[in-house]
């Protein structure tokens, strides 16, 4: 099995930063559309993660796997793709942890919030999403072999 270098994990760390900016980026539009410029809420969360998808591709193109490839184009098809496939990833591990696994009376409580058993499905299967959609692109989007 290969040692994880120092390079390999800032590129994971930059790949998380990311993740946090597009976050507030999806949550940001979400709110000015709704809440200030009065969309419709569907149509506030289309915008909101249509954003979030575009800042994704370009912060992960630019700086993350730092892609100088000028077929941007099916870059932006993968990238599009690979989000799908771990979004199904993501959503099949919390709904097998929801009703198989954590039972829906189980409560964590820290820091003063209480924790629900979807809420822990939830965060593990985010987490599948994370590292599934970081392979996915390192390997497949950005063509990345080493690893």
């Amino acid at each position: 099995m290969k040692q994880v270098n120092r390079k390999d994990l800032m590129q994971f760390v930059k790949y998380l930063v990311v993740g946090v900016i597009n976050t507030l980026v999806t949550l940001i539009l979400i709110y000015v559309c709704k809440s200030i410029i009065g969309v419709n809420l569907w149509v506030s969360n289309f915008i909101g993660y249509v954003g979030g998808v575009i800042n994704s591709f370009l912060w992960n193109k630019l700086w993350v796997f730092h892609s100088r490839s000028h077929g941007w184009q099916v870059e932006c098809v993968k990238f599009i793709v690979g989000f799908a496939l771990c979004y199904g990833l993501q959503f099949a591990a919390t709904w097998l942890l929801t009703n198989y696994v954590i039972y829906d009376d189980f409560l964590v409580s820290a820091f003063g919030f209480a924790v629900s058993g979807y809420g822990v499905a939830t965060v593990i299967g985010m987490m599948v999403y994370t590292i599934a959609n970081f392979i996915y692109n390192r390997l497949v989007t950005f063509r990345q072999i080493s690893m």
